[in-house]
């Protein structure tokens, strides 16, 4: 059996990494962009540092700003009527997983127009065309969703996410500049910052899971345990150091998948709006319990990666316990509750429980699960 990795066929990494896009769009021979944003980055202004340069270079550009934080199918057709009546030959995406995620469905679906319906896409798709070419630039470092073949939309009908793995949606420039970061509120760097752990974490220990994989992953939790904290201080070294450790982070798991907190976690921003990060950072050390006897020695390293000293010594119980007691302290410090009790309503858990399981997430955790073993995860957060 082979391993498949994929990633952007190019990538700029540092401060005023945005200068470079324009130099991009020539070199590829695109006239126009549709730019896709979310309308408080335009309302702010930080859309505009991007934009101001392709103004700059006399590249012409359209904005398309009907982005929700949770992306729906009708967001996603909208966007795709757009890009077709303003005649762009690329897109230009400047957000979080949002406004990413909503370009890369915009751009399978104009490549592939029979998947129109955007519910087909679901999965994995048989796409046979590329998507459009889109350039991607984060506005935060947690979704790695600019070097990942992966998105998710929400079906609001069904009150559920769908999450869509496609080889064709990958962006084929990834700028992961830190100074478009710099406007992010503490509460979002807390929240994007440990779904890129989450990202880390579950990656490392996924069934899919091999040698390249994690060498990314293991740097990647080094990298986010040690600058999280000083990006929610808003340092410019905490700034940089998140915005390369979760891009390093997806370039491990877009390839090897996820597990079940993910799964957990996307029902819970269908039903309820909950913020991806908020959502992966409360699950996570419930689910690295449950599933630490499917993980070998895996949590020894993921402790020492984590700053944890003395781990060679250490018993199998006392590593494992040391890697989730890491992840509560990280999560405590940048201010993420402990649990659910103020999201989930009793009511809804059979319905998050079934969501959970049925998510594209799921077969890859390291530990078999069914529902009923969920419903006693989200019962044990409540």
């Amino acid at each position: 059996m082979s391993n498949r990795f994929v990633l952007n066929e190019t990538s700029y990494h540092g401060a005023g990494a945005v200068q470079a896009i324009p130099d991009e769009i020539k070199a590829r021979g695109f006239k126009k962009a549709l730019v896709v944003s979310d309308p408080d980055l335009i309302k702010f202004g930080v859309s505009a540092k991007v934009t101001d340069v392709l103004k700059a270079a006399a590249i012409d550009f359209e904005f398309f700003s009907d982005v929700k934080a949770n992306p729906t199918i009708e967001n996603v057709q909208a966007g795709v009527a757009a890009f077709k009546s303003c005649g762009a030959d690329c897109l230009v995406a400047i957000g979080g997983g949002s406004s990413i995620d909503t370009a890369k469905a915009v751009g399978i679906i104009v490549a592939n127009p029979e998947f129109a319906d955007v519910r087909s896409l679901e999965g994995v798709a048989p796409t046979k065309n590329p998507s459009v070419p889109i350039i991607a630039v984060p506005t935060t470092a947690g979704t790695a969703a600019e070097v990942t073949i992966n998105y998710v939309i929400t079906d609001v009908q069904n009150n559920r996410k769908m999450v869509c793995v496609d080889v064709h949606d990958i962006p084929v420039v990834a700028v992961v500049d830190p100074d478009m970061m710099a406007s992010m509120p503490k509460g979002l760097t807390a929240a994007t910052g440990m779904d890129a752990l989450t990202h880390a974490i579950e990656g490392y220990i996924t069934k899919g899971a091999w040698e390249l994989s994690d060498m990314f992953h293991l740097k990647a939790i080094e990298i986010i345990s040690r600058s999280l904290r000083d990006a929610v201080a808003n340092t410019p070294k905490g700034r940089e150091d998140m915005a390369l450790g979760q891009y390093v982070a997806g370039m491990g798991f877009s390839n090897v998948g996820l597990g079940i907190v993910h799964s957990m976690a996307h029902p819970l921003g269908a039903l309820y709006d909950t913020p991806h990060g908020v959502a992966n950072a409360i699950i996570l050390p419930t689910v690295m319990e449950y599933n630490a006897p499917a993980t070998g020695d895996k949590y020894k390293y993921i402790a020492a990666a984590m700053g944890v000293e003395g781990t060679d010594k250490m018993t199998e119980d006392e590593y494992r316990k040391a890697a989730v007691d890491a992840v509560k302290k990280l999560s405590a410090d940048v201010g993420i509750p402990a649990d659910l009790k103020q999201i989930v309503k009793p009511q809804d858990v059979d319905f998050l429980s079934q969501s959970a399981f049925d998510d594209a997430c799921r077969p890859g955790n390291p530990r078999d699960t069914s529902v009923a073993e969920i419903k006693e995860l989200y019962l044990s957060l409540m």
